[in-house]
C-alpha cells in the first residue's frame, strides 16, 4: 500500500470556509487619490467568450492533489478579481471583460534570447506542451486577502524548455494584451499599459511556477485572465499577469507595471513576506475570502507556505530590501 506524505504547502480542508464576501479596496482607493478613477460603462453583457479549450478535462497531478485542499467557492474566485484593464472594483472584471472582448483565437509569442522563437495559438501550445493538469494552490493578494484556487494548466518550465533559452538569458519579460477598444481601463490609463511582469529564469523553472488556462476544471473566464495567465503561488497576486501575449527572454531585469506605478510600494520580487509590511497595511495576517467581515483571518506564511520549494532561490538576498 502506497502512503504519501503531504507536501508542506498542502492546506488542510479546514483552511478555507465559505461565507459572505467582504470587499477590500485599498489599491482602488489609492488610484482614485491620484485622479485615476474608472469611467462608467453601460452595455448588456453577452455570454463569456472562452478560449484555450484544449486539454480538458485536465488530469490531476498526484504531487499537487486537490484532495488535500478545500478550494474557495467558485463564485468568489470568478467574481472577486483584480484585473485593472476592466476596472478597479472587484466586481468590474466579471461585468466588463465579458462585453464582447474576444480571447479566441489568441496568439502567444516566445521571443528574445532563445534558440526557438515562435508564435503559437494557445490551443496549439497546450497540445505541443503535452496537455494540462490540475494544481490547487494558495493565492495571496498584496492587499492582504487570500483564496485557495484549483488551476488547470502546465508548468512554466515546459514552455521555457520549448523556447530553449540561450546562456545569456537570465529573465523572462511577460507582456499582456493591449486593446483599448475592448478595455475600459486601458482607455482610462489607470495604469501604464500593456501590463508587464517579470521573473528570473530560475524562478520561472521552479516546480511551482505555472501557466493556467483553466480554473475549476473549465477554461479560464475572461475576468480571470483568459486564455492564459501566470501563477506563482509564493508571490503576491499582482505578479500573476493575465492574458499573456508575449514572453521575451532577456539578459536584464525587466521593470514591472506596479513597480513603475508605485516603486515604494511594489517591488520586482513580490514574494509573500509577513515581516515586510506594505506602506499602507500590515502583511502579518490575511483575510480569507469566504471568511466573513469579522472572522476568517489567519497568519500569513513566509513565501505563502511554499518556503521549502522556493527559499533556496533567494539565499543571500535581503528580502526586506528586495521586496
Amino acid at each position: 500500500m502506497l502512503i504519501r506524505s503531504p507536501k508542506s504547502w498542502e492546506i488542510p480542508t479546514s483552511a478555507v470556509t465559505s461565507a459572505s464576501l467582504y470587499h477590500d479596496r485599498p489599491r482602488r482607493d489609492f488610484l482614485r487619490t491620484l485622479g485615476l478613477g474608472l469611467a462608467g460603462a453601460a452595455l448588456l453583457r453577452p455570454s463569456a467568450l472562452l478560449a484555450a479549450t484544449a486539454g480538458f478535462p485536465a488530469k490531476g497531478n498526484p504531487l499537487y492533489p486537490g484532495s488535500a485542499l478545500k478550494p474557495t467557492p467558485e463564485e468568489y474566485v470568478t467574481g472577486y478579481n483584480n484585473f485593472y484593464e476592466f476596472g478597479t472594483d472587484k466586481g468590474d472584471p466579471k461585468e466588463l471583460a465579458n462585453q464582447g472582448w474576444k480571447t479566441d483565437p489568441w496568439t502567444i509569442e516566445l521571443a528574445g534570447l532563445v534558440r526557438s522563437p515562435a508564435k503559437f495559438d494557445v490551443n496549439e501550445l497546450v497540445k505541443k506542451i503535452g496537455g494540462i493538469e490540475e494544481r490547487v494552490y494558495r493565492h495571496r493578494c498584496v492587499e492582504a486577502w487570500s483564496m485557495v484556487i484549483p488551476w488547470d494548466g502546465f508548468a512554466l518550465a515546459k514552455l521555457v524548455a520549448l523556447a530553449d533559452p540561450k546562456p545569456e538569458a537570465k529573465f523572462l519579460k511577460l507582456t499582456s494584451f493591449n486593446d483599448p477598444k475592448s478595455s475600459i481601463g486601458q482607455r482610462d490609463h489607470n495604469l501604464n499599459y500593456p501590463y508587464v511582469e517579470g521573473l528570473r529564469l530560475d524562478e520561472a523553472t521552479n516546480e511551482l511556477a505555472f501557466l493556467a488556462t483553466g480554473v475549476y476544471g473549465k477554461p479560464l473566464p475572461n475576468q480571470n485572465g483568459a486564455p492564459i495567465r501566470l501563477v506563482t503561488p509564493w508571490k503576491y497576486g499582482f505578479k500573476g499577469i493575465k492574458s499573456i501575449v508575449r514572453i521575451e527572454f532577456t539578459a536584464t531585469q525587466p521593470t514591472n507595471t506596479w513597480n513603475i506605478m508605485a516603486p515604494s510600494e511594489y517591488g520586482f520580487y513580490a514574494n509573500v513576506n509577513p515581516t515586510v509590511d506594505h506602506p499602507r497595511w500590515s502583511q502579518a495576517s490575511e483575510r480569507i475570502i469566504g471568511g466573513g467581515i469579522f472572522s476568517g483571518r489567519q497568519a500569513t506564511l513566509m513565501f505563502n507556505g511554499y518556503d521549502k520549494q522556493v527559499a533556496g532561490l533567494y539565499k543571500g538576498l535581503d528580502l526586506a530590501k528586495n521586496y
